[in-house]
């Protein structure tokens, strides 16, 4: 069953209501999520004018904080685009129905409900103690597709941060035999739809931050997020403790993402090896970036620890 639109949010201008004052925390953490999810939105190009953005709304904070950063960058951008929030209710035992659309009438927001027992359909075919994400991900995607349409959306934005694109590449090196992360922006495969991830430069605890500050009303997922053997946790625990241990390693990894050499990678596909090793491949690609990092090197029979390496550097 789908709730309609909710009317009144929908005739409401487009600069929707306001919260009050915000405290200097939540004021200065906010002008650095808008920064970077500014700077995500530019060099991706998410949005563009007279799009209507069909924001996926779960009542997490990654979810939360997506709509209310929009918002304000709403309020802000030069140019004019729309925003529609979307929760779908999966009907999960105890879930409270009521606390979306409260908190989406009380912002003025236009808000559609799409309700879906998914939840049955999970658990009936999914053995008990087996993961559910892979089914309920399928299931939940396929909706919010069709929603997407029927709603005359243009694009499709999801929550995923820094840290599930970061987590995403190491389950897909180490589980997969892939490097394969999470594309900022992407055309899915299923009716063409283009979805975009606003938050992708943005860390996780700032978001989980954020949502204290703003005290939204968070609405865990008991369907899969009791699930404490999922791969996930244990790769969001070893990330952690790797940038505990080495305190920036995780930006450089992100950094690194977005500053591939190809010829130093083994993929065939990527670079003609056929012709030979390049002289310089890394000419010009680093020029400019401090690695923030000691290079490791091969001198005699040990390894010697130099400085940060330099543009033009061979390995």
């Amino acid at each position: 069953m789908a709730h309609p639109m909710n009317t009144a949010a929908e005739q409401t201008p487009r600069l929707a209501k306001q919260p009050g004052k915000l405290s200097p925390e939540a004021e200065k953490l906010q002008t650095r999520l808008c920064r970077l999810v500014g700077e995500a939105i530019a060099d991706y190009r998410m949005i563009e004018a007279g799009d209507k953005i069909m924001v996926c709304l779960s009542g997490g904070k990654d979810s939360y904080g997506l709509l209310d950063i929009l918002r304000v960058l709403q309020h802000r951008a030069p140019i004019r685009f729309d925003l529609v929030a979307v929760n779908l209710d999966q009907k999960q035992p105890g879930f409270p129905a009521h606390v979306l659309p409260d908190y989406l009438t009380g912002l003025g927001v236009p808000f559609h409900i799409e309700e879906r027992d998914t939840y049955s359909i999970v658990k009936r075919m999914i053995p008990e103690g087996q993961t559910t994400c892979s089914l309920c991900s399928r299931l939940r995607r396929g909706i919010l597709y069709r929603v997407a349409s029927e709603l005359g959306a243009t694009k499709i934005a999801l929550g995923h941060h820094r840290d599930d694109i970061l987590e995403t590449l190491f389950l897909n090196m180490g589980y997969g035999g892939k490097l394969k992360g999470m594309a900022p922006i992407f055309r899915a495969k299923e009716r063409g739809h283009v979805v975009i991830r606003p938050l992708a430069h943005v860390p996780e605890t700032d978001l989980a931050h954020y949502a204290e500050l703003m005290a939204f009303p968070i609405i865990p997922c008991d369907l899969c997020g009791s699930q404490d053997t999922l791969k996930r946790k244990a790769m969001k625990a070893l990330l952690r403790d790797w940038e505990q241990r080495s305190p920036g390693s995780l930006d450089n990894i992100f950094t690194a993402m977005a500053n591939v050499v190809p010829s130093r990678l083994m993929d065939r596909r990527l670079h003609d090896f056929s012709t030979g090793p390049d002289a310089d491949p890394e000419q010009g690609l680093n020029r400019g970036h401090d690695d923030r990092c000691k290079d490791v090197r091969m001198d005699g029979p040990g390894l010697r620890i130099t400085g940060p390496r330099r543009a033009g550097d061979s390995a």
